[in-house]
């Protein structure tokens, strides 16, 4: 969609910045925002992401033997996550994925799509697919419950923090998200304006502080080059771990089997004393040794400021931490989203896995 999004033209409305920008950031009251989002009575404007579309009688099977989930019979409506690696198993791209019974919908971030439809355009072959780079076309509209407006049109049902079929959970404990519901809603760009017209909106902030809370990673804040699907707890959705070949499976079979991630996703409860929040890349740090980095930080409306970090592997989960941002220093309190022995329990559990 052309940028920026024309509901920037509501009254309070402050640009986002960073991957958001493009969208409002809030509208002027970013707490009171977050509570009408995370009650179903307000949408927020995700314009800025990206949509690529794949059309043919070929597309779910193509695109299964591409991903790490299993698309072949994906329903109408259905929803669910997928990744593409790299040969060495690391995330470069992060699709939510759903068909419509005549075109598959993988909606990404914004600096995700060009280079997503080109990656896949490059590997269509002879196969009956089409790929386009449907962004300037088509707006997204998220929700935390079904909004009546919008009924009767495409809608991405996020399945986090389900396990879905042939995937596994590495948290090793209840999530705290159980029953959460988003849904991200497809709208022509052109329709945006009319299409939300008398809805409260609620702006990025608000977006992002429920995300974190619901410890659902996102690409390019939570992933760096080295990301592996297992550090984030990624297996639970977005991998199917007995679908057949994918470039990648070797590292997550392996990892699944034999070992264990090298870096784990954490949620960490902030000390609120400074007022202030620590920016992304921030040094998580124990004693006098840096273990990790901020990578998404948000003020909640009942939890505080909280955040999401990337931390190694054996760093004691019952350990305080600290945040360092530049003169700033913030007491951290963690909960482990990826468990620290995951690897090895999987080894106890599960054995080895048989894949082709």
């Amino acid at each position: 969609m052309p940028l920026p999004s024309p509901l920037l033209g509501r009254s309070g409305a402050v640009e986002g910045s960073g991957a958001d920008a493009g969208v409002a950031a809030h509208y002027g009251d970013p707490l009171p925002e977050q509570r009408r989002l995370e009650s179903g009575q307000a949408v927020a404007d995700l314009s800025h992401r990206g949509v690529v579309t794949v059309t043919g009688p070929d597309r779910l099977s193509w695109l299964n033997s591409l991903s790490t989930q299993l698309l072949l019979g994906l329903a109408p409506g259905e929803s669910t996550e997928a990744l593409f690696l790299n040969v060495q198993g690391r995330i470069e791209h992060d699709c939510r994925v759903v068909d419509d019974g005549t075109t598959t919908w993988l909606l990404v971030e914004a600096a995700e799509a060009a280079p997503l439809a080109a990656w896949l355009d490059s590997m269509r072959f002879m196969l009956r697919v089409e790929v386009a780079d449907a962004s300037a076309d088509w707006a997204v509209v998220g929700a935390a419950a079904e909004i009546p407006q919008l009924a009767g049109r495409t809608v991405w049902r996020d399945p986090w923090p389900g396990v879905l079929p042939g995937g596994y959970s590495y948290s090793g404990a209840e999530h705290p998200a159980a029953g959460r519901v988003w849904l991200e809603y497809l709208v022509p760009a052109a329709d945006l304006e009319a299409a939300v017209e008398g809805l409260p909106l609620a702006g990025t902030m608000a977006v992002e502080a429920l995300r974190i809370a619901a410890w659902r990673p996102r690409l390019g804040l939570e992933t760096d080059d080295k990301t592996i699907p297992h550090e984030l707890d990624l297996m639970r959705t977005a991998v199917h771990l007995t679908k057949g070949c994918y470039k990648g499976q070797e590292t997550v079979a392996r990892v699944h089997n034999l070992g264990h991630p090298p870096r784990r996703l954490v949620f960490l409860h902030l000390d609120g004393s400074l007022h202030t929040l620590p920016a992304a890349g921030s040094d998580v740090v124990l004693g006098e040794k840096t273990v990790g980095r901020i990578t998404s930080a948000a003020l909640h409306h009942e939890a505080g400021p909280i955040a999401l970090a990337i931390i190694k592997r054996n760093v004691d989960p019952a350990a305080a931490l600290v945040v360092v941002d530049g003169e700033e220093r913030y007491a951290a309190a963690q909960e482990a989203i990826v468990a620290p022995d995951a690897g090895q329990v999987v080894g106890r559990q599960q054995g080895f896995l048989r894949h082709r």
